[in-house]
This record gives C-alpha cells, structure tokens and sequence, in this order.
C-alpha cells in the first residue's frame, strides 16, 4: 500500500510514501504521518491511499502515527478539501491550520511527586527525627500543617532536595509519598459559574422553539439571530446547545475577542460543568495539548473559543453559534490559509448536516443582505432582556463644546465629566471608550514637522509613558528612549500629539482621584490572568471607571455600567476602506449596548467632530436598519461586496521598485481575460510598507448578477495563481491570494 502526503508547503504537489505493514490498517486518509522529507524527519498528512504507485524510483517508508487516535471524521476531511479549494490554498497548509503540528493526541500530561503526612502515634518518633534529622522534622511539620497531600517541589524553600527528604520521612512512616498526574488548570481563564433563573420572552421562545426544530431534522440550518444589545442572546445559546447535547451530538461556540470568553465560559459552565472546553491562543501549550487530547477523546462536548476553534476534532456535530458574526478577527489574513471562520462554519455545518448561528446585534452587511435574500432563516430579539431600557444617547459636538467653554484640546466634554462625576457620586460604574493603545499615537517634531516613524514599517510610532517607550504597533519595533530631538533638524521642540488609553487614564487620575480607574487593553491584557483579574474586579464592584479599546464593546455584561463614554466616535471613520463606516456604526452601536442592562436606565455620551456623518449620526440613534440601507445603496453603486465577489493579489518584497515591477507585470498578463471583472490596481496599500515588507494588491470585482456564486471569479483565480513560481516567477517576492478580504488597507 502506498499513500500520497501533502507537507505545509506553498506548492500543490503531494509526495508518494510506502505504508510499512503494521501501518496498513491505521494509516487512513487524513492521517498526519511522520516522513523522512529530504534531509529531515517532518510531518505531513495522507491526502490518498493507492494499491500500486507509478514512482520508478526509490520510495520511502512512513516512519510512523502522529496520533494514536482517530481525529480525522470524513466530515472535516471535507472541509480541508473545500478550504484548500475555495481559498487556493496546498492541502498541506490546509491540514496544517485545522491539525496543529505541536498538538498530539499522544500528549501525556507530566506527573509530579505528592506527599502526605500520617497521623502520629508515639511523640518520642517525632522527637528522634526533630534531634537527627532537623531538615526532616521542618518539612514534616509543613506538610503536617497543610493536612492535605501537596506537590513536594512546594517544599524547595526549605529543602533543596525536597524528594529526598520526603523518601527520608517515608522510611520513618511519617509520609505518604506517591505519583499524580498534573492536570493543566483549565478553569482559570472563567467567571466562577453563572447561575441564573431563565424565563423567555415571547421573541426568546420563537428562536429557541426554530433552532430546536432544526436541530431535531439534523439537516443543515442556517440562521441570522439579530437581536439587540442585551436582549438575552447568550441564554438562547444556552438552550440550544441542551438540546444539541440531548440529541448525544456536539456545539461549537465561536467568539471574536477573548476577552469574551470568561463571562460566556461562566455561565455555560453552571449549565453544563466539565463538558465545556476553552480554545485560544492565551492557553499554554499544556493546556492545549490536554485540551486537544481530550476533545479528540471525546470528554469535550462543546468548545468555547476564538477563530480557529471552527476546526475542534468534535465528532456528531450538531450546532455552532459565530456570536458576534461581523467581527473582523473571525478572519485569518496570515499565513494561508486566509479564512474567514464565519463562512468556514457555515459550509462545516453543511457537511455535517448542523445548524448554525450567526448572531449579533449589528450583523456584517453580508449577512443582513443574505437574510434579505432569503439565504438565512431570520429570528429577531427587538427588546432587551428582563425589561431593560436601551440607554438614552446624547450626541456632543467637541468643536461645539470647546468653542463655548474656551478649551481647545480638552480629551473630555463638560457634559461627560458631569456624567463620570454623577455615576460615581452614586455608586455606579462607567464604561470609556478609546480605540488606540499607547499614551501618544504620534510624535511630530515642532520646527520641521517631521513624524518619528517605525524604521520596518511606514507608520508613525507610538508613544507608551509606562517604560517611556516608543513602540510599531503592526511590527513590535521598540525604541526604550523616548526622543528629545529630531534626528532631521536636530531641534528639541518634539509634540507628542493624539490621544491613547494611557493618556486618557492619566487625565481620569488627575480629573476623579476618589476613583478606582482601570485599563483594558493590550498592553494590560497581554496573559490571560491579567485580563481576567480585570474583568472580575470590574464586575464585582472594584473598579468604577473601565477604560479600554474596543475589547470593551462587545459581549460583556454588567448589570451596575451605567454610563459609556466614547471619548472619539471617529478613530478610523477616514480610512480609505470600503468598511470603514460599517465597522465604526457597529463599534458604537456594541459599546453602547453596555450601558443600563438592567433595571437601573443608562445614558451614553458618544463625542465627534463630525456629528453629522450618517454613521455617527445614525448610529447616536441607534437606527441600524436606515444606516444598513445607506450602506447597501453606497456598495450597490461602486460594486462592492455583498453585491460583488472580491479577490485581492497582494504582492510584497523589501524591494519597492522589484514589487512595484513584478504587480505591473501580473496586471498586463491578466488584462482582458476575464470580461466583466472590474480590476482595481495595481497600487500600493493603504499601509504601503509593513514589517520591512513593500506591499502592492491588485482588487478583482465579479458581480453577482453575473457571477451568482462567485465560481467565474473563482476559476479566473485558480487558472492564473495555481502555479505562481512559474508563471510570474517573483523570486524573493511574495504573492499572497486573499478571497472575500475584509479590508483593502
């Protein structure tokens, strides 16, 4: 027997492979096999098993199993199939994102020494041991002490060989001293359970009864659940994942921000205890090790988790939800393949013949234009939850209100510093937004005007006042000195201008000293215990002013916010993308939402220097339908997605003039191929040079009154990428393929 197998590679060839005979049995398409490729040992995945091979020369064994269980159901073989296809992508990549190289379901977690103290019968034993073995007898009355068994590396600060001392205690009989295997804690990335008394509404009932009945059909079922903020989404997840689990199948619960997780992970924990795994990148690679291992088992019955826990080896999947479905970190842009997890749900959920949720309460213009066209079933919760009122908004002009105070610059309106001093007189707690990390995102000299900028990327650095730092936020570049002159013109006269969340809790601190202020960001966030400690304290009262970037906006739930402040409602409103309004409507229509979820009302203040922009205008109004109808006039028009497939070539290299040369080049052998695609390009990106990479794209547009499913743009792709190194022949440069790109910057 011979099988095919397909390495992580960026080309489409597979490699033959004879399967040794103890192998034969096991070996199976989808497997990961451990090969001799080349000069080393890698792994790689069986895309095909044959009796005979036509390969005249010398073949190669497979050396062995990666797994010692089966992870490969024929579903989610499928799916790779259909990504490696759909994404024009080698189906060793593919295999690559769904089977982590470094995750085994031969992972054995380690084992450590425990020791336990036996009860004493006879003070005199005590008494020896205190007189010939003092070390001995200090140990013993720690562990005496704890009167529980505890790991004796805990004991290294009195002994520097704590085992052998405990051995030592052990021939005495004072000990009992045994193996146990360390578990990976898995449960401090959660709330402590979430216990509530759940009663629906008239609208709540209507979307549990349509997923019910779906899952009861156990076809493919696919919904848009649009509900507002606060109208009880997570409970309707809740029931559908009991019945999904009723049924002896499995749920996926997919999540943008992971700052999310704690609180859904809490209450699907009180529903369902240890059937419920967590999936993302904060874990350890113990945890996810054991975590992977388990799900392969099947012990995990749903999976809680960002972007790539679409791919969980769960078998008799019945149900995913996307919460949050228009969030852009749902899409993968590096390395290949370039997914979105939303659309990758959605065709699993056909193989497996599952029902899926996208839900949101502002859904992505693709998914609203979809439900209008009938692709989705369509359940509306209008109301919020238990009688809560939607806050009251109030739209502050900032050059209004500084030309009649006589402050210019000032970070806060007179109206949202009365409405912080308000809350906190009353015990309440507040919500400010900043989307921009750092304490000043530019730094301009003051004679000649020029910007410090990233030396790897074309983009301004920002300043961080903690470490007093410079820092690329799209490369990492740090600068530790902050900059007193400029390296142009050698004057001292540096602005640090723009406003960051560390500048923003600077002047909270000055401005409310009584107030306990906290910042959430990624900076502050950067482990997973940070950001949890965070989100505890802020729910159990600690904290009265949150302050973050839009990790704040979404999902979360406290029932004493009473106030949201968006401090610039028009941070990435000008940005040259085709999205660029949608997604700022959605950030401010989320992170009002967190305003009065209960019984006390809440208010919003949202500051612009542009109030009346539709997008903010409208969405101070909450009005998502009038906006979403001015957003599919406007992409109606210039052929924009939803109305157009769209594909994007992006080309880099650290050479402008080579890349600027090799997109001019692909630009003329495609001219007129295709009649009736719209090409865009070739020019430089928005962000023309990033991590020392130049980077150009040429944009293809395919109308759907043409194209109905995209397979003309799809095959137009497929026939001119296939085989890059050939037909372009880029050399060190890179040609990147991105299929539904959410952003052109």
């Amino acid at each position: 027997m011979f099988a095919d197998v397909a390495f992580p590679i960026s080309g489409f060839q597979t490699f033959t492979y004879k399967i040794p005979k103890d192998l034969v049995s096991e070996v199976q398409i989808g497997s990961r096999v451990t090969v001799q490729f080349g000069p080393r040992k890698t792994q790689g995945i069986v895309t095909g098993l044959k009796n005979e091979s036509s390969f005249s020369g010398k073949i190669k064994d497979i050396a062995g199993l990666v797994d010692n269980l089966p992870i490969m159901t024929p579903e989610l073989w499928k799916l790779i199939q259909w990504m490696s296809q759909y994404y024009v992508t080698p189906l060793g990549q593919v295999g690559k994102a769904v089977l982590p190289k470094n995750l085994s379901t031969r992972y054995n977690p380690p084992k450590s020494w425990m020791v336990q103290a036996k009860p004493i019968f006879d003070d005199e034993d005590l008494e020896a041991v205190k007189k010939r073995a003092p070390k001995q007898y200090e140990v013993y009355q720690k562990i005496w002490k704890v009167k529980k068994p505890i790991q004796v590396s805990s004991l290294k600060d009195l002994a520097s060989n704590p085992l052998n001392v405990c051995r030592g205690l052990e021939k005495r009989k004072l000990v009992t001293l045994f193996e146990e295997t360390s578990l990976p804690d898995i449960t401090g990335f959660t709330f402590d359970p979430i216990h509530k008394k759940v009663s629906f509404n008239s609208h709540q009932q209507v979307a549990v009864d349509a997923i019910c009945k779906s899952l009861d059909k156990k076809e493919y079922s696919p919904f848009l659940l649009h509900g507002v903020t606060g109208s009880g989404k997570t409970e309707i997840y809740v029931e559908g994942v009991r019945h999904c689990l009723a049924q002896k199948r499995t749920a996926i619960i997919l999540l943008p921000e992971i700052s999310l997780t704690p609180q859904i992970a809490g209450r699907f924990r009180a529903v369902f205890g240890d059937t419920i795994a967590l999936w993302h990148s904060k874990l350890t690679q113990a945890q996810r090790s054991w975590t992977w291992k388990e799900i392969c088992k099947g012990t995990f019955k749903v999976v809680i988790g960002a972007r790539s826990a679409v791919f969980a080896p769960l078998k008799h999947l019945g149900l995913i939800v996307i919460d949050e479905e228009q969030e852009s970190s749902f899409r993968q842009d590096s390395p290949a393949p370039r997914y979105h997890a939303r659309d990758v749900a959605l065709m699993r959920a056909t193989y497996e013949g599952a029902s899926v949720v996208l839900s949101s309460a502002t859904p992505s213009l693709e998914s609203y234009y979809n439900y209008l066209h009938k692709k989705l079933s369509y359940l509306h919760l209008p109301e919020r939850y238990g009688g809560a009122k939607y806050p009251h908004v109030h739209l502050v002009d900032m050059l209004s209100d500084q030309e009649e105070s006589g402050k210019y610059g000032q970070i806060f309106s007179g109206l949202l510093q009365d409405k912080i001093e308000d809350r906190l007189n009353k015990k309440e707690q507040i919500i400010l937004l900043q989307n921009r990390r750092g304490y000043s995102p530019v730094i301009r000299c003051g004679d000649c005007g020029e910007i410090v900028m990233c030396p790897q990327c074309k983009v301004a650095l920002t300043f961080h006042s903690k470490g007093s730092q410079l820092i690329c936020h799209f490369c990492g570049h740090i600068e530790i000195k902050q900059r007193e002159t400029c390296i142009h013109c050698r004057c001292s006269n540096m602005k640090y201008s723009g406003t960051g969340t560390q500048r923003v809790e600077s002047i909270l601190e000055e401005t409310f000293p009584q107030a306990r202020v906290a910042r959430l960001d990624m900076d502050t966030a950067g482990t997973s215990q940070g950001l949890i400690s965070i989100l505890k304290a802020f729910a159990n009262g600690e904290i009265d002013i949150l302050l973050g970037t839009q990790m704040i906006a979404k999902g979360l739930d406290f029932p004493n916010a009473t106030l949201v402040g968006i401090i610039n409602a028009d941070l990435g409103l000008h940005l040259p993308d085709f999205r660029s309004g949608e997604r700022i409507f959605q950030l401010i229509y989320q992170a009002s939402g967190r305003a009065g979820r209960r019984k006390i009302p809440g208010e919003v203040v949202i500051q612009t220097y542009v109030p009346d922009n539709p997008v903010i205008k409208n969405a101070a109004k909450l009005d998502m339908i009038k906006y979403y109808n001015i957003a599919l006039s406007e992409r109606n028009e210039l052929k924009y997605p939803p109305f157009s497939w769209m594909a994007k070539i992006e080309i880099t290299g650290e050479n402008q003039i080579a890349v600027d040369s090799l997109s001019e080049r692909i630009s003329k052998l495609l001219n007129g191929k295709y009649k009736g695609l719209d090409v865009l390009g070739p020019a430089p990106c928005y962000l023309e040079k990033l991590r020392n990479q130049y980077r150009f794209q040429i944009v293809f547009k395919s109308l759907k009154s043409i194209d109905p499913n995209g397979y003309r743009l799809h095959k137009f792709i497929q026939d001119n990428f296939m085989d890059i190194q050939k037909k372009y022949r880029p050399g060190k440069n890179r040609i990147n393929i991105h299929f539904d790109p959410l952003s052109l910057i």
